[in-house]
């Protein structure tokens, strides 16, 4: 591996959200990482994550054979990523949150989700930011249901909280 070559790529992350259940940090992603040699640092996953473009195609793509389109259900999910400390930080705004039931500065989180009523598959996802992209959470499920159709879910039934 070259200096410059990254020392992890997407599909790292990727396994490491799906495998995760609580605590999804970079550091956590380091630390769960098998221990060999040249192990990518948190750091490695912060630029990982900086280089990345909001695109869920790797997500899809990883995902997709663990899935069974024609069955199960579709949920839709807006969760707000609590960003207290942040001064300066991409996507982090005043938003809503359920959590604390006041504004907090935080990243909004809009997912798609996939079940069968027993495994939960992350399918898609977009960051809600009205001020770049001029979407509502609204536009944001439409597009991904939009997505999924696409993809070919014909789900027993789409489900989501008010």
């Amino acid at each position: 591996m070259d200096i410059n070559s990254p020392k992890c790529i997407d599909t790292d992350y990727i396994d490491f959200l799906i495998a995760t259940s609580n605590v999804c940090s970079c550091t956590e992603a380091a630390r769960c990482y098998p221990i060999v040699d040249n192990a990518p640092s948190h750091d490695s996953f912060t630029r990982l994550l900086q280089r990345q473009t909001p695109d869920t195609e790797a997500l899809w793509e990883e995902v997709k054979n663990y899935v069974k389109p024609k069955e199960g259900f579709l949920i839709v999910d807006d969760s707000t990523l609590d960003k207290p400390y942040a001064i300066e930080m991409a996507f982090v705004r005043p938003i809503w949150s359920g959590k604390h039931h006041r504004t907090v500065k935080g990243i909004g989180l809009v997912t798609l989700v996939w079940t069968d009523g027993t495994t939960v598959i992350p399918i898609d996802f977009r960051i809600y930011n009205i001020d770049e992209d001029d979407k509502t959470k609204n536009d944001h499920f439409l597009d991904m249901l939009d997505k999924a159709e696409e993809r070919g879910f014909n789900p027993e039934f789409v489900l989501f909280d008010t």
